[in-house]
């Protein structure tokens, strides 16, 4: 028998604690309730010590707090999509449904799966009674699907949190992550001439203008740089929206959203440069620029979010990369090496702070943000003690 392994009464409590999360709403900048839900299972669970920042954050330890002493930093956030086409749904996407061994419900896959893996795996340390040189920290943090990074990136400049290695929990069918996509979000403006409908030629259409920039961008899709392990970089026109004196007026506006994901050696300059020149090339009234906003958190606090992150890249040999690998295999699992194509909190940790990152969580990433979504519980067992593992091989005492 593997020493990392659950044991009946451990999952019992692990899945009652997951379908509880899954079953509180906590759509971003509602995350309240299940805040409070996660800090009483921390202390139902020995954490010593729990707490909450200012943004609503929700923080465990386990192990030494000692000055100097190395972190090891499990990463998940509380915040759901909103449920989409309530039509689509087959399961009460606000119950958490067991199939077998499946676990239906917004939010199960991503990621309260990955989050409730992450909390039982430090309570496993010391329920083993494993001595440690450092200190587990797990951070459940806010507003990731509108503006990821925001939310960890107040939590490193405000708070005492400077670890030595970060593990992101979003689902991975248990591979471990070693790389992901940056992500830009844009806004292209057009600007037109407004003039009455039955009289077009006396305006300029910004809608029509938009139409031939959009033909531009497609061609653009398909010309972007790749990289032979994190792939193409990826454009897509994902809203647009007009303005108009009345219905009978030519619109003298038009705006949209463009979603940019980033490969190896892309960079935000190059990103805007690109559009810029198909805006000049078709001589358009035009400009675009990185969507910069706020967000609120359920405290009430208002940060400043800036949607652009670079893409992050570790080497199969790095360290915290290969510890990963031995972990997942002490847990019984064989693990495979891979990358993300969407954004995490990886976008802080790995990009800016520059604190070696991987990811490993469970569930299948293709199902998420999607109807009927759902986590393998097996899957759930497994990531809470790899994650369990990895502490251990990082931080155990000699």
């Amino acid at each position: 028998m593997l020493r990392w392994r659950l044991d009946d009464g451990e999952r019992q409590s692990l899945l009652r604690f997951l379908k509880e999360l899954v079953e509180t709403p906590s759509p971003s900048g509602q995350e309240g309730a299940v805040a409070a839900r996660i800090m009483q299972e921390m202390r139902a669970l020995g954490y010593d010590e729990v707490w909450q920042d200012d943004a609503g954050n929700v923080l465990g330890r386990i192990g030494r707090a000692a000055p100097g002493a190395p972190q090891l930093l499990f990463n998940s956030h509380m915040d759901t999509v909103d449920v989409g086409d309530r039509q689509a749904w087959h399961f009460d996407p606000h119950r958490a449904t067991l199939e077998g061994e499946r676990l239906y419900g917004l939010g199960a896959c991503d990621m309260k799966a990955g989050l409730a893996a992450s909390i039982y795996s430090a309570a496993l340390l010391k329920r083993r009674g494993v001595p440690l040189r450092g200190q587990v920290l797990v951070a459940c943090v806010g507003l990731e699907e509108p503006a990821e990074g925001t939310s960890t990136r107040f939590l490193f400049e405000h708070g005492h949190v400077r670890p030595n290695w970060v593990v992101i929990a979003e689902p991975s069918n248990l591979q471990v992550i070693r790389a992901q996509r940056g992500h830009i979000e844009m806004r292209l403006t057009v600007h037109g001439h407004s003039a009455h409908s039955s009289q077009p030629e006396l305006g300029e259409n910004a809608i029509y203008t938009a139409a031939r920039l959009i033909f531009g961008l497609e061609i653009l899709a398909g010309q972007l740089a790749s990289d032979p392990f994190l792939g193409p970089g990826v454009l897509a026109v994902t809203d647009i929206r007009s303005r108009a004196a009345s219905r009978n007026a030519v619109p003298d506006y038009c705006e949209m959203l463009l979603d940019r994901r980033l490969t190896v050696g892309e960079t935000e300059a190059i990103a805007l440069l690109e559009i810029q020149r198909v805006i000049a090339r078709e001589g358009s009234k035009a400009d675009v620029q990185v969507i910069e906003d706020e967000v609120i958190t359920h405290t009430g606090l208002r940060l400043k979010a800036r949607h652009a992150s670079l893409p992050w890249v570790f080497e199969e040999r790095h360290p915290l990369v290969q510890a990963m690998m031995q972990a997942a295999r002490a847990a019984g699992l064989h693990p495979s090496v891979g990358y993300w194509q969407f954004a995490t909190e990886g976008a802080y940790t790995a990009s800016v702070a520059e604190v070696p990152t991987v990811g490993f969580g469970p569930g299948d990433p293709s199902l998420a943000h999607g109807p009927d979504e759902y986590v393998e519980l097996p899957q759930v067992y497994a990531a809470a003690v790899t994650y369990a593992a990895l502490a251990e091989r990082l931080l155990g005492a000699p």
